[in-house]
């Protein structure tokens, strides 16, 4: 298991990437393809009312949650590129700038043992 995490505009998003051996969650909308890495992190955008209150590069913006994005992916390479654009993409859509984004990978969760990239 790999979570990658985007920081930008003082927040963090962190999704999951699970590798081969790993135990993906099951639930409706997760990857049936029998992918080897299955990429699973929340979806949102930003919202006029409702939502959530997050305070990105200083301003309140209110957000709104979709379903978990789910993603099978063939090798590493892609299914880490493929979660660091997905995390892009999301700050992009509540306001932050996409090219600010700094990336962190976790390869064990439990020590929170961070490489940077």
């Amino acid at each position: 298991m790999l979570l990658i995490r985007g920081r930008a505009g003082g927040t963090a998003l962190t999704g999951t990437l699970y590798e081969p051996g790993d135990d993906p969650p099951t639930f409706r909308g997760a990857p049936d393809d029998e992918a080897p890495f299955v990429w699973i992190c929340d979806s949102f955008y930003e919202v006029e009312s409702g939502g959530q209150v997050q305070r990105i590069d200083g301003q309140e913006r209110r957000v709104a949650f979709e379903s978990p994005t789910t993603r099978g992916f063939e090798d590493r390479d892609a299914a880490v590129a493929g979660a660091k654009e997905h995390v892009r993409t999301q700050f992009v859509r509540i306001g932050a700038d996409g090219d600010a984004v700094a990336f962190e990978l976790v390869e064990d969760p439990d020590s929170e043992a961070e490489t940077r990239s």
